[in-house]
């Protein structure tokens, strides 16, 4: 009954020490495992809970041959009711001569989630538009298997 009451503690622990809640993630395959300028991937998703604030995560899946310690790229967002999109260019760090690959790895092949937002932010009720732009000066970027973006809703 101890060993019981243990392990039900535990697991309560573990479950109250959770900052976030999954709401959204959508990878896109890169054909021939590499990302050329004019793919330019469009992830859509609802949102329908506005008294929440939302972490925003763009993924990156690579291989251990990728031959760069980052990705630049540009997301083009539109937010529900906006006629245009708004541009935000990134450069988004995938290594450091100290640790080498920064993300999880199995075998070569390796992946990260980088938060793009600072803070949990507020997102309006309704259908978002993102748009991913690889804006590296290879054309096409070899050793990138996949991309895409997470969203999470933050509990705090």
């Amino acid at each position: 009954m101890l060993r019981f009451v243990s392990i039900l503690s535990i697991a309560a622990l573990l479950c109250t020490a959770c900052s976030t809640v999954d709401l959204f993630e959508k990878n896109v395959v890169l054909d021939n495992h590499e990302w050329s300028a004019g793919n330019k991937p469009v992830i859509e998703f609802d949102i329908t809970d506005t008294s929440a604030r939302y972490n925003l995560y763009v993924v990156i899946r690579h291989g251990d041959d990728y031959r760069y310690n980052n990705l630049w790229m540009n997301i083009h967002t539109q937010a529900p009711g906006d006629s245009t999109a708004k541009v935000q260019s990134l450069d988004l760090t995938l290594a450091n001569n100290e640790k080498g690959w920064l993300g999880t790895g199995m075998d070569d092949i390796y992946e990260h989630r980088i938060r793009i937002s600072q803070t949990p932010i507020p997102l309006k009720k309704g259908r978002y538009r993102f748009q991913l732009e690889q804006i590296m000066r290879d054309d096409p970027l070899p050793a990138v298997y996949n991309v895409g973006l997470r969203v999470e809703k933050a509990l705090n």
